[in-house]
Formats: structure tokens, C-alpha cells, sequence
């Protein structure tokens, strides 16, 4: 049997590394660090496909929709349901918080972390949020 320990404790920092950068507003940590390119993400009922790192945008932070009084998001939880060399798919729940701490809501999604060229990073992303 495959050994894919270190895998899941690469991608799993990947996740962690994502959300603080996500909460900072950090376009570029999400750019260098924490995304591969092309990035796919499956929301609203389409596919939006990021070619290249100056293609990056991030909704939430213009707060409007679903995410209007964003502060703030933290994982509820994040689960392997796969993994082998190179690749980890997460389940996960995440939940968007206003400033004064109440829930705007919470969204389930699936999360692919792959290894390219030696470093890890989110490659794809489907989820109910907008």
C-alpha cells in the first residue's frame, strides 16, 4: 500500500497556509504560494478557469452578493476522501463570519491540492458559494 502521508500533511499546510492568506486579502500569497495555474472553480452554476496568476479574482473580497458584511472565513472542517502521490481531494465546509462575529452562511466544497514542480498548491475548487 501506497504511503501518503506526507502528502496529506503537505496539502493539508496548503489549506491552512490558503485560509490565512484568503482572510489578509492577500492576492499575491494566493498567486505564488497557495494557487497553481490555470485554477478552475465551479460556483454559481459556471466554471471559471484562471489561466494565469493575473487572472486571480477573488468575489468575496468586493463583499457583494452572499458575501456583502464579509469579515471573515474559517473551515468547519477539512477531510481526505482521496489521496495518492501528488494529489489530495478535501472535503470541506467553510463559513463566512461579519464583522460582529454572526454567521453569513456556511458552504460545503471539494478542494484539489496537487504537487507541480515540487511545490503544493490548490489547483481546483467546486463549491455552493458565490
Amino acid at each position: 500500500m501506497m504511503d501518503t502521508t506526507a502528502d496529506i500533511t503537505a496539502a493539508r499546510a496548503v489549506m491552512e497556509g490558503f485560509m490565512e492568506a484568503f482572510n489578509a486579502e492577500d492576492a499575491e500569497a494566493l498567486r505564488t504560494r497557495w494557487f497553481h495555474f490555470p485554477h478552475v472553480r465551479l460556483h454559481s452554476g459556471k466554471v471559471s478557469v484562471m489561466e494565469r496568476p493575473e487572472d486571480l479574482h477573488v468575489w468575496v473580497w468586493n463583499r457583494e452578493g452572499q458575501a456583502t458584511d464579509w469579515a471573515r472565513t474559517a473551515w468547519d472542517y477539512v477531510e481526505v476522501i482521496d489521496a495518492g502521490p501528488n494529489k489530495v481531494h478535501f472535503r470541506v465546509q467553510f463559513t463566512r463570519y461579519r464583522p460582529d462575529g454572526s454567521a453569513i452562511g456556511s458552504y460545503k466544497s471539494l478542494y484539489i491540492v496537487t504537487n507541480k514542480d515540487g511545490r503544493w498548491g490548490i489547483e481546483a475548487r467546486s463549491s455552493w458559494a458565490t
